[in-house]
């Protein structure tokens, strides 16, 4: 004993040594940066870290976790700082100023975030992390200046009040903010909301009993609620609760997960978490969990499914909802109604009918082209028409039947009509066991000494292992510590291929991304016979698969991956999905060949129309080139600030904008700049990619590449929808290069934006001849403006995508009641 005592001792004082990596206070002055493994904060009793966490090679968040928890593969977050704005990993900082005022600025310099401390005379001391996870701004005099505490963000940490101006909100694992929220209603109760697009309700507590069978009582005077270290939740309005494993000594966490279900949890001696109470038992019963038009089913486990004749939006999160393949009409005669049995979509009502029959229900629903369908309850005689088919749940005690309105000529096999299977193989999509965690036992209680004395041995043991863990980690250094961000990539990327929501771990059984074999593409293209399009990362045909979909196969050049590199780069862009970019819907990789399958889009490229090439008989209108360039805005934000992974494109140009057939814009080859630059990050690429023209300075400068080159392209494209020519082909010289010619127009409109309101006569002569003058003229200022903006030289001066898009959202709705016209 004596010597496992000594060795305790000495892992203790290595682990007490090894910590001071991490830092204790942050300093007035001071940064906590980003790829930096000591640049951390640390609780002094060890539990919570603060610092940059990656959630992909590329991105990261700046946050707070617990040091020796995780979830599967990922740490436990319990707060950050931008929810759904990732900063890049490289690069990015977070300081203090001597007015308390804490900064996260990306690598390019741009502020993201900042801590809002209030005005005051009083100096801050320092920043720290306190033991119960609270990340505080000190100033001097011992003031408090900020704390994390006072803006939660999904998590409530034992002795954290949740007051009425606060709130909890749901997230996934890549922290992206989700549509539960967690607050004081009016009533000043704490509720659980569903906050959806044009509709927010309460589901929890159940908002069809009155506040006194709820068992609350508002308190005007003290409105708050907390969670203690017992595990015991007090709220002002009477709200409580407590953990099936309370009492001392144990780790606790209180979170909305991304699924909108409450849990509280306690952590294992293993490092793992226990779930120990939750609002709901029974997942279906959260509203919306499957999202617009999808059922929430018991096969046996929690599962989404879309009703007959709707297709799901995005199979890797339900929560979207499903989309009807249908158009449904006003007239009586070319609908009818397909009943779902025991199915039940509860709230958002049309009208309420109590006492009638199921004629007059069906006539009721039948003469309102707001209704999409109704629930009729035997027995009752309810009658609820419905316009939002939301919260749908299949359950046998459900009484009552909802009739969905479908177009008369819509073939349905019942056997795709969801229902609840207790019992029975799993058959639809959606979700693992609730108890994926360890679930406690909601009963036992068991306290005995034996028990105690076997918990502090574990959490001994523990320890020890964590200790040895860190003293490897530091001796082998750097390279082990680059390995194993690789392998935790690899595993996360694996985990959220089939995970939904990620938050509650439940398993997504579905995904279209598909692998094609070679065979079946050359079947597809009649030996690549039908070219439509080449480029310098390859050539792109047009091919009809066995289900007799059109599809854009394109064979990639100068791919230097293995087959399963090549996979594991495509499987982050298969799971991205927006309207404004091209869908990929699988590759082939088989020996030498390395494809893409794409949705193929029947108008071709941009260039094509914009441009007159191949004689293309379309003109595009004003209105089409404005949305275009919106659309186009829309596609590369999201890429630049939604995506699992940063997409850099590096080749924005007409070419790579596709129009479908209503002249939707799809950007197409966003990802191959790293598919063809394999051992590049977006930091320092080896080599120019791109296209003359279209190229930022910093291609040919020493500077790191960023999301800013393809702002720089895109002012370029926004250009020439003015234009509608080619920069190359406006106004140049003989023998002068078209960067040269690029660089007169920009200083030619930035002199003309300079003139006031006389000078404005400059505009028609600047927009396309074709267009003879009708176009809006607040918007084309405004493009012009954006353009001009784009293409500064100085990066750092250009706006962010987002910033393009909500400047072309705002003119769009101030100018969409007038009159388009030159004079508009």
């Amino acid at each position: 004993m004596g010597a496992v005592s000594t060795l305790v001792f000495l892992l203790t004082l290595i682990h007490l040594i090894l910590q001071t990596s991490a830092l204790e206070f942050l300093l007035p002055g001071s940064s906590l940066c980003a790829g930096s493994i000591s640049s951390t904060l640390r609780s002094p009793n060890g539990i919570f870290t603060c610092g940059f966490h990656n959630i992909s090679h590329d991105s990261s968040t700046f946050s707070i976790w617990f040091s020796n928890a995780s979830e599967g593969s990922q740490r436990t977050i319990v707060w950050t700082a931008q929810s759904g704005r990732p900063v890049y990993a490289w690069g990015s900082k977070v300081k203090l100023s001597l007015d308390g005022s804490m900064v996260l600025r990306d690598n390019g310099g741009q502020k993201l975030w900042t801590n809002d401390v209030s005005p005051s005379n009083v100096e801050a001391e320092h920043a720290y992390l306190s033991d119960s996870g609270n990340l505080i701004v000190k100033g001097k005099g011992n003031i408090v200046l900020w704390q994390s505490f006072a803006s939660p963000t999904d998590t409530l940490l034992p002795n954290q009040n949740i007051t009425a101006t606060m709130k909890l909100v749901s997230s996934n694992g890549l922290l992206v903010p989700g549509h539960y929220i967690l607050h004081f209603d009016d009533q000043l109760l704490i509720s659980l909301f569903d906050d959806q697009k044009d509709h927010s309700f309460i589901y929890w507590p159940d908002p069809t009993l009155s506040i006194y069978q709820k068992q609350r009582i508002p308190n005007v005077s003290n409105t708050s609620g907390h969670l203690n270290s017992l595990g015991q939740f007090y709220g002002s309005d009477n709200t409580s609760f407590e953990a099936s494993d309370w009492g001392f000594r144990t780790i606790r966490r209180l979170t909305l997960d991304y699924d909108g279900n409450l849990r509280l949890y306690s952590l294992k001696d293993d490092g793992k978490w226990s779930v120990t109470w939750m609002a709901f038992p029974q997942l279906c019963r959260v509203h919306g969990l499957c999202g617009h038009n999808g059922i929430c089913v018991y096969s046996p486990v929690p599962s989404c499914a879309c009703a007959p004749g709707f297709d799901v939006i995005d199979p890797s999160d339900w929560g979207k909802g499903c989309r009807p393949t249908f158009n449904l009409t006003c007239e009586k005669q070319n609908v009818t109604f397909l009943q779902l049995p025991n199915t039940d979509f509860t709230m958002l009502d049309l009208s309420i009918h109590p006492f009638v029959s199921f004629g007059h229900c069906k006539k009721i629903c039948l003469t309102d082209c707001n209704c999409n369908g109704f629930e009729y309850w035997q027995g009752t005689g309810d009658c609820y028409p419905k316009a939002i088919l939301l919260g749908g749940t299949s359950l046998q005690q459900n009484t009552g039947n909802t009739y969905i309105k479908i177009p008369k000529g819509l073939k349905v096999s019942k056997a795709l009509i969801p229902r609840s299977q207790f019992f029975g193989h799993k058959r639809w999509h959606g979700c693992n066991e609730a108890n994926e965690y360890a679930m406690a036992n909601f009963t036992a209680k068991d306290d005995s000494p034996s028990q105690i004395e076997l918990k502090i041995s574990g959490v001994e043991v523990f320890l020890i292992v964590i200790f040895l863990a860190e003293l490897i980690f530091i001796i082998l250094g750097w390279l082990v510590f680059i390995v194993l961000e690789c392998f935790i990539l690899r595993m996360k990327r694996k985990q959220l291929r089939g995970a939904w929501p990620v938050g509650a771990g439940y398993e997504m059984v579905t995904n279209r991304f598909r692998r094609y074999t070679y065979r079946e593409l050359v079947a597809a293209t009649k030996n690549f016979e039908d070219e439509i399009g080449r480029g310098a990362s390859g050539i792109v045909y047009k091919g009809i698969l066995k289900d007799n979909k059109a599809v854009a196969v394109k064979k990639l050049g100068d791919i230097k991956q293995d087959g399963e590199e090549f996979q594991h780069e495509l499987s982050v862009i298969g799971k991205i999905y927006h309207m404004n970019l091209v869908r990929v819907w699988g590759f082939c990789s088989e020996g030498p060949h390395r494809i893409l399958v794409s949705e193929y889009v029947e108008n071709g490229s941009l260039d094509k129309i914009l441009f007159g090439v191949d004689c293309s008989e379309i003109l595009l209108n004003w209105k089409q080139r404005f949305n275009i360039a919106l659309g186009v805005a829309r596609g590369l934000a999201y890429l630049h600030h939604e995506c699992l992974e940063w997409v850099i494109h590096c080749d924005v140009k007409p070419e790579n904008i596709l129009l479908d057939e209503n002249l939707v814009p799809k950007i197409a080859d966003f990802g191959l700049a790293k598919l063809l630059n394999r051992g590049s990050s977006n930091v320092n690429v080896s080599r120019i990619q791109g296209t003359r023209g279209y190229l930022a300075p910093e291609w040919v400068s020493s500077l790191p590449i960023t999301a800013k080159v393809d702002i720089y392209s895109f002012g370029v494209v926004l250009l020439e929808l003015l234009k509608g020519a080619r920069i190359s082909d406006m106004e140049k010289k003989e023998d002068e290069e078209v960067e040269m010619v690029l660089g007169r127009i920009v200083r030619m409109l930035k002199e003309n934006l300079q003139l006031d309101g006389t000078g404005q006569y400059w505009i028609p002569d600047f927009i396309d001849a074709r267009l003879n003058g009708e176009f809006n003229y607040m918007q084309a200022i405004t493009m012009t403006k954006l353009a001009v903006s784009c293409l500064e030289e100085d990066r750092s001066r250009r706006p962010t995508m987002e910033n393009v898009v909500e400047m072309l959202v705002s003119v769009d709705e101030v100018t969409s009641a007038t009159r388009v016209g030159g004079a508009a």
